[in-house]
């Protein structure tokens, strides 16, 4: 589904998939691929918008856990596309690539970082991406975010009137809200979160923020 000039959204379809994100520029970005058991109707999803899959060029995650990231070794295989991480995820992957697992009773999850993102950017040709480390949920848990389209790739920080856990390995509620209030001083048309369904408009986005500080802050 095509939201902007660039960006194309797919929405989740199953447990424990996720929403993935597209950004077609001169440089294609995939962000987060989600589930394995779910790739065939994600490339099958975005071929019907007319992209051709091989036109992926680079990889990119919000956080590490295995609904987001579990697919990354199979679109690198189909694609050729590069993975590149943030330093957060770097500094922990071993520990949660580890600890999802366990948690979640899974294994080969386990995926090769081509390179690492350098100054908070990522330049994908007409839109450099804000790579802002937003912890909480996840300790290396980073959104995208567009000055240009105005658009917030969040991963698990925000959904619609609600966040994320902060019950699994990692979370902590104090970064969680404080990276909540960091990135609603944004201007942001596009909310888009790793799960449910987006947010779209200026002010629909700040009234989302408002609900998310009023209610759902007192039970984290």
């Amino acid at each position: 589904m095509k939201l902007t000039e660039h960006v194309y959204y797919y929405p989740e379809k199953m447990m424990p998939d996720c929403n993935s994100y597209l950004i077609k520029d001169e440089l294609t970005l995939l962000i987060d691929p989600g589930s394995a058991e779910s790739l065939t109707e994600l490339l099958a999803d975005i071929k019907r918008d007319g992209i051709n899959p091989e036109d992926i060029k680079l990889i990119a995650n919000t956080h590490l856990h295995p609904d987001h990231c579990w697919a990354n070794n199979s679109v690198k295989q189909l694609t050729g596309a590069k993975i590149v991480g943030h330093p957060l995820h770097q500094k922990y992957y071993q520990a949660t690539i580890k600890k999802m697992g366990n948690y979640f009773g899974m294994t080969g999850l386990e995926f090769e970082t081509d390179s690492y993102m350098e100054n908070g950017k990522l330049d994908i040709g007409h839109l450099v991406l804000e790579v802002i480390p937003s912890p909480g949920h996840a300790p290396e848990q980073v959104c995208f975010y567009s000055p240009e389209e105005k658009f917030l790739v969040c991963g698990d920080v925000i959904f619609a009137q609600n966040t994320g856990r902060v019950d699994l390995p990692g979370g902590n509620a104090k970064d969680l809200k404080q990276s909540i209030e960091s990135l609603s001083q944004l201007d942001i048309d596009y909310l888009l979160p790793g799960h449910m369904g987006i947010i779209a408009g200026k002010e629909k986005v700040q009234q989302n923020f408002e609900f998310i500080r009023n209610t759902v802050f007192n039970w984290l």
